[in-house]
């Protein structure tokens, strides 16, 4: 659930508003879980006057997902690309002030003067459509917040990665990098998005019955292999769950989504023969709401599946996430319906959005900053990133927890503990 505040001269540039699913508000109350939770921005809404502006560096849930609930306490321009802003408008649709939402679109390369701060975006490959890294400039400090990112030299979707905007920064003396630590503890270089396809095809083209591939809906380059797989299989493709048509519809409004791809309509497809069937399904976190879930239960509407069928998890278990994952595995397994989950297959069915150690060490030989921020972890990762940061040459690399204040000029430290933070709940979470 990010937000950053990066402040200079009085004012604020907010980075990201994101929310999570499924969570406590306390640690001491772990018990109690809330359906959708985002951080508390109360610091920032009490001096709402001063917050020059919000950027979403990309459209996951954990970067997005807040806006459509606390924009009336931050009442600012949002600036973002165009696809990001084509999920945020349709997220905006069912809110009463839709029409108050300044949203400016910004494309590649654009630079914007957003208060005190120069901000300039930086394409990347991630797993979603248009992620963008930041390089922020005010007159004390040059800041690149990476946002999430890896090096992918095949994305499906969009262009390849590119290193040359990074590289041109070292020449910029930038004072801080902010930077991404979700793989900072695994070793090597992450799998391209491309390579997931000959181990999903061959999942699905050895499978005699139905097959149902639960994937995080975000990731849209995966439904385009997913439908190539089914035509090459010689099966129709349907999709359950709201989100995952969302993300389908936002794409093909800003022409991201391939013409000739042609999806079944979802209540058609339980009409089909068993061998004939694809369905990708949200919920692949174990999500009690969600069509997977459903589905392993045998109450979901469009689709009853039977002994034999296949469940395909084309994604990573999200920490946390291990048990309600194990009983939705159970679950299918007491009814007779395999399940293939990417640590069991031989071939990816998975790639990670996120830099591996390998992938780091070429961001900090390219940027050279003089201080390393590591962020978007739990604390080991942080302090994986933060020691390979070193290790890279990195004179300073300061880690830090919620509410901790960064200065980055004129001399780097922590001041611990100086903005109230906390989490607040807020609507019950959409249905999938």
């Amino acid at each position: 659930m990010n937000m950053n505040l990066y402040g200079h001269a009085d004012q604020w540039l907010m980075v990201d508003c994101g929310v999570t699913f499924h969570e406590p508000l306390e640690p001491e109350f772990a018990a109690v879980e809330h359906d959708v939770v985002c951080a508390d921005p109360q610091f920032i809404t009490r001096q709402r006057k001063q917050l020059a502006g919000l950027i979403i560096t990309h459209a996951h849930e954990d970067h997005i997902g807040a806006v459509e609930d606390l924009w009336p306490r931050l009442r600012c321009p949002i600036y973002t690309t165009r696809f990001t802003a084509a999920v945020l408008r349709r997220k905006l649709s069912y809110t009463d002030f839709a029409e108050q939402v300044e949203i400016i679109e910004v494309e590649t390369g654009q630079t914007h003067t957003i208060g005190p701060f120069k901000v300039t975006w930086l394409e990347l490959t991630h797993s979603i459509p248009e992620p963008h890294a930041l390089l922020i400039e005010t007159a004390a400090a040059s800041v690149l917040h990476t946002g999430d990112w890896k090096i992918d030299p095949h994305p499906v979707l969009g262009r390849p990665f590119n290193p040359k905007p990074l590289q041109q920064l070292a020449d910029l003396s930038i004072d801080a990098l902010v930077g991404d630590s979700t793989n900072a503890l695994k070793a090597g270089h992450s799998v391209s998005e491309q390579s997931v396809y000959e181990g999903l095809y061959e999942a699905v083209k050895a499978a005699p019955k139905r097959v149902v591939v639960g994937c995080f809906s975000s990731n849209v380059a995966r439904l385009i292999t997913l439908a190539k797989v089914a035509e090459a299989t010689g099966r129709h493709l349907a999709l359950f769950g709201r989100s995952l048509q969302n993300m389908v519809n936002a794409a093909r409004s800003v022409g991201l989504w391939p013409e000739a791809i042609q999806l079944t309509r979802p209540e058609h497809i339980g009409y089909l023969p068993a061998n004939e069937v694809l369905v990708v399904a949200t919920g692949s976190q174990g999500e009690p709401r969600a069509a997977l879930h459903r589905l392993a239960e045998d109450s979901h509407p469009l689709l009853a599946l039977d002994t034999d069928d296949l469940i395909v998890f084309s994604s990573m278990i999200i920490p946390g996430n291990e048990d309600e994952i194990a009983a939705l595995v159970q679950r299918f397994h007491q009814r007779g319906i395999k399940t293939l989950q990417a640590h069991q297959s031989s071939k990816p069915i998975h790639a990670s959005g996120h830099p591996c150690k390998d992938e780091l060490k070429k961001l900090y030989d390219w940027v050279k900053p003089r201080i390393a921020i590591p962020t978007h972890g739990e604390p080991e990762h942080l302090e994986a990133h933060a020691k390979l940061a070193r290790q890279q040459g990195v004179p300073f690399a300061l880690v830090g927890c919620n509410g901790d204040l960064f200065r980055i000029a004129p001399q780097p430290s922590i001041k611990r503990q100086q903005v109230y933070t906390g989490r607040i709940a807020l609507r019950e979470g959409p249905s999938s």
